[in-house]
């Protein structure tokens, strides 16, 4: 990438060359999702609608299921007219992720209006040169607590565009960018030492303490951070010493060139580029302080980084025409993830309007009845990852099906601390492979990854996931783990 400080992101766009052999073959990303749509659309005719009454609960202050009042109801399967307004629908249902990612996207093309974010990141690979694979443990360690310890996710999307632009220049690939961000805060969700949107709502609703069993939380964070830091620095490594064997070769070649900064031409940084670095990073500082401190969430932090967008620019010198402009093309760059957000929350939608969620978690939990007690956390596990498909939302899951975990507990003779344990890993680790998961597909679509790759990329991780939590809820079921 050319170290400029003038606007020539138009100029950057790249136009295919006609009569140009495409190197490679991919299925649009919105396509994928539109038939993720029909699918579920499809669902409606097949499966019986049933419901579960809700009830409020001051404990938790939201509404829970009562687990004995599933009845089965008329069916009323998605419509041709209803199938098209589901996407609208949808863009509704996700727009606080969708204009939080307008936002980060107008906010990084103002900060890069004089280089001053390209500058910054050159300058920080060249101090790493010889020990670049450090940027690895660092930044997932970072992902992960925040995970762990705070429950953050969809703010890690503001971080992409940064760790991609590292990636493609220290010869790693878009993969290894998003596994840095998105692997650690699967690994720090499942640890969920102390988070409050997972283990906290779980705990409240089964009524158990508050943060109790933090010990074996803690190893399993260290366990899972630790395979999840080994694998992405194998992959990596592999990848920058067989760069045409990397899932994702051709299409960073095609798409994501312009991200590699030229580490042997560096200007030295200006005054207004360190002006436009510190409110940067001042920003980052308030927006976690904020996180920890206040529950700041998708609206303070969309505040905090439209503000550290128009201080960047004014400070970096640019013009308020300028600056309107760059945040228009930075919009611009985030209406492919957008659009997939909203087509992932039309599928849910299609599923929750015509009652088939409740009926497909009224089978689920039918099916671990047959399981003896010594594999029923583990069936409670694998049964939390195939629900969080259909509900990525971890304290929305914990709603629904904590109250049904909680009496399957009791009747099986393991803890309810376990059916908890079981609980945060299972809505751990689909959070990063769900079609339904806008955040994580927002991710993909800004790095150009198709979802395909993406998948092959997790299989070896999901594996060493799997063994982990299978060993940790069997040793918990075993030792009675926690207060019942």
């Amino acid at each position: 990438m050319k170290f400029t400080v003038h606007d020539s992101r138009h100029n950057e766009r790249r136009t295919p060359v006609r009569g140009k052999v495409p190197e490679h073959k991919s299925v649009h990303p919105l396509i994928l999702m539109v038939i993720i749509v029909l699918l579920c659309a499809l669902s409606t005719y097949i499966i019986p609608a049933g419901t579960y009454e809700r009830v409020y609960d001051e404990t938790v202050e939201r509404e829970i299921i009562d687990p004995s009042s599933f009845m089965y109801v008329e069916r009323t399967p998605t419509g041709a007219f209803d199938l098209l307004m589901s996407l609208t629908r949808g863009l509704q249902n996700g727009a606080y992720i969708i204009f939080f990612l307008l936002i980060i996207g107008g906010m990084f093309s103002i900060l890069n209006g004089n280089g001053a974010l390209n500058v910054g990141i050159a300058n920080m690979l060249k101090a790493l040169t010889g020990k670049e694979f450090l940027i690895i443990p660092i930044f997932m360690i970072l992902f992960g607590a925040g995970s762990a310890f705070c429950g953050n996710f969809e703010e890690y999307l503001v971080f992409v565009p940064l760790i991609l632009a590292c990636c493609i220049t220290v010869g790693y690939d878009s993969l290894t960018a998003v596994g840095i961000i998105f692997v650690a805060a699967a690994a720090g969700y499942g640890g969920a030492v102390t988070n409050a949107f997972t283990v906290g709502i779980a705990q409240k609703i089964c009524g158990v303490p508050l943060f109790s069993g933090m010990g074996l939380r803690i190893v399993l964070f260290i366990s899972l951070e630790l395979s999840s830091i080994i694998y992405v620095i194998w992959y990596a490594r592999f990848v920058k010493n067989n760069p045409k064997l990397g899932g994702a070769y051709a299409y960073d070649k095609e798409y994501n060139q312009d991200k590699r900064l030229d580490l042997e031409n560096i200007p030295a940084l200006t005054f207004r580029q360190s002006l436009v670095i510190i409110i940067f990073l001042a920003g980052i500082g308030f927006a976690v302080w904020g996180i920890i401190k206040k529950g700041f969430y998708i609206d303070e932090l969309s505040g905090i980084f439209l503000a550290v967008g128009i201080l960047g620019g004014l400070a970096g010198g640019l013009s308020p025409v300028n600056i309107c402009r760059r945040f228009e093309q930075g919009c611009h760059d985030m209406l492919l993830p957008g659009l997939m957000i909203g087509l992932a929350n039309s599928a849910v939608l299609i599923l929750e309007n015509a009652n088939v969620m409740d009926s497909l978690l009224h089978y689920l939990s039918n099916a671990l009845n047959r399981l003896p007690s010594v594999l029923m956390a583990c069936g409670m596990f694998v049964f939390h990852e195939l629900f969080n498909v259909l509900v990525p939302s971890g304290s929305a899951q914990a709603s629904i099906t904590m109250p049904i975990m909680g009496s399957l507990a009791d009747a099986s003779g393991i803890t309810r601390q376990t059916a908890v344990l079981a609980y945060q890993l299972g809505d751990a680790f689909t959070n990063i492979f769900s079609p339904t998961g806008g955040e994580i597909l927002a991710a993909l679509a800004i790095c150009r990854v198709p979802f395909g790759k993406w998948l092959k990329f997790l299989l070896p991780i999901f594996i060493i996931w799997w063994i982990i939590a299978f060993i940790f809820l069997i040793f918990a079921t075993k030792t009675g783990f926690g207060p019942l």
